[in-house]
């Protein structure tokens, strides 16, 4: 790829032909804040946030749209842009629930983040401000529309990523809000509550039920892991506080580039079911009775070796499951055909 070079903040930097100002200075360890921005989705520029000062433009231009250029001079933090970015915090907090004590995102919300930053600690666009009612009638996560501040993001990744197409713009000017057709509630809609909307929004207008009131987001400790629930192998983070699992955060890093299905993002309350087995079990004189795993492992071999060596390998069937992974599907088929003779192999997802 070609690089050029451009200055920002006064500093020379290569970035590739074709990037954004944007992508440019993240690749140089640059932060330029965002709201509407979403790696993978398509680029509204409609948040203003990331705005920065070129030499020679008129105007402050969108970095997340706008491309470099040889020798482009740019400036993402001049006395213009900061108050440029001041004014839309002071527009954002104009129409917003400022409720931040008890809010589940306190600490882990971008508004916040850039108030802080930027020193804005009230507005002076007094008025009128909209006041919706929370809706919480789905299983999974709650709907706060006094808190949306409008990027879109949900937008975007419902459609592009998703393909359910279940939020859009409603309403126009004051009156403007994300929403799904008709105002419906989600589980009306075509909504498959993968949490996709969940984990790209920016505040607290859309949050998972599961950590409400179970954890401040600085108390949460976030463990890599794999789903276990289809041999796709998803990445994902556990957030887990005193030892039990209350959410889950997405992991750019794997495959699924942080996007989760329903049973990835919402379908981990059994690991912490009293009923869930921790411990192998053997019958007994009619009884299940817990064994140590080595028990129960030559029992297995025992129980399979007998039954292959009086009636042949063909008399034994093995049932796979899709929470394996490919690999362990692989070894499992391999078991079965070289060490108990048998091709009689079948899997769960055959259906």
């Amino acid at each position: 790829m070609e690089r050029i070079t451009v200055t920002i903040n006064g500093n020379q930097y290569q970035a590739l032909k074709g990037s954004t100002i944007l992508k440019a200075a993240e690749a140089n360890n640059i932060h330029i804040p965002t709201m509407c921005y979403e790696e993978g989705l398509s680029i509204p520029g409609c948040c203003r946030m990331c705005v920065v000062e070129v030499k020679g433009a008129r105007k402050l231009l969108a970095a997340c749209t706008t491309p470099v250029t040889e020798g482009m001079e740019i400036q993402t933090e001049s006395d213009r842009v900061v108050e440029a970015r001041k004014d839309i915090l002071r527009l954002y907090l104009a129409s917003h629930d400022l409720r931040c004590l008890t809010c589940e995102r306190n600490g882990d919300c971008r508004l916040q983040d850039y108030c802080y930053r930027y020193k804005v600690e009230d507005t002076p666009y007094r008025g009128e401000q909209k006041k919706y009612p929370v809706d919480i009638s789905n299983p999974f996560f709650f709907r706060d529309y006094s808190k949306c501040i409008m990027c879109g993001k949900c937008v975007r990744v419902c459609a592009e990523i998703n393909g359910a197409y279940v939020y859009d713009f409603m309403e126009k000017g004051f009156d403007s809000k994300v929403t799904s057709a008709f105002d419906d509630p989600n589980q009306e809609t075509a909504c498959t509550f993968c949490g996709m909307c969940v984990q790209v929004c920016p505040v607290a207008a859309l949050v998972e039920k599961s950590v409400m009131w179970a954890g401040r987001p600085w108390e949460m400790q976030k463990v890599k892991t794999t789903c276990p629930y289809c041999g796709v192998g998803c990445q994902l983070k556990l957030k887990v506080k005193d030892g039990r699992i209350i959410g889950v955060a997405k992991d750019k890093s794997g495959s699924n580039l942080g996007h989760l299905c329903v049973k990835g993002q919402f379908g981990w309350e059994y690991v912490h079911s009293p009923d869930r087995l921790t411990r192998p079990l053997l019958r007994k004189n009619g009884k299940l009775e817990p064994v140590s795993w080595e028990d129960a492992y030559n029992h297995i071999a025992r129980r399979l070796s007998s039954i292959r060596d009086q009636y042949g390998g063909q008399a034994l069937a093995g049932l796979s499951s899709a929470k394996c992974t490919n690999e362990e599907n692989y070894l499992f088929q391999k078991f079965m055909r070289t060490l108990i003779h048998t091709n009689n192999v079948d899997h769960c997802a055959r259906l």
